[in-house]
């Protein structure tokens, strides 16, 4: 994940349904190196994506990452899926940075928010 003291603090916003998150947690090995400048290229080539429309994330005390990428429709999630560049970093994460992960994937039919004024 990118350094979170620079991130806006606000999740993304609600988009009107239907529309699709993979939602990914992560427990990170001990040797991240260059994990970081991986994951900063990610998420300049997922923007690059027709239909990405953005991602939250969020890392507990204990270590455990996650992300959560949301997507206009199921054809965007595929294209960054397939994307060559992510698939090697992919492989580097299974190789080097994660000593385990899961990724759920679901259609979402309802969204709502509220910001304070």
């Amino acid at each position: 994940m990118s350094d979170q003291s620079e991130a806006a603090v606000a999740p993304v916003e609600a988009f009107e349904p239907p529309y699709y998150v993979a939602v990914f947690t992560a427990v990170p090995t001990e040797d991240r190196s260059g994990y970081g400048e991986t994951n900063a290229r990610m998420e300049d080539l997922v923007k690059e994506v027709p239909g990405y429309l953005g991602a939250d994330h969020a890392q507990t005390p204990g270590g455990l990452s996650i992300t959560v990428g949301y997507f206009r429709d199921a054809e965007a999630l595929t294209q960054w899926r397939s994307n060559a560049e992510h698939r090697a970093a992919q492989e580097r994460g299974r190789a080097e940075w994660y000593q385990s992960y899961t990724l759920h994937v679901a259609k979402v039919e309802r969204s709502h928010g509220f910001k304070r004024a």
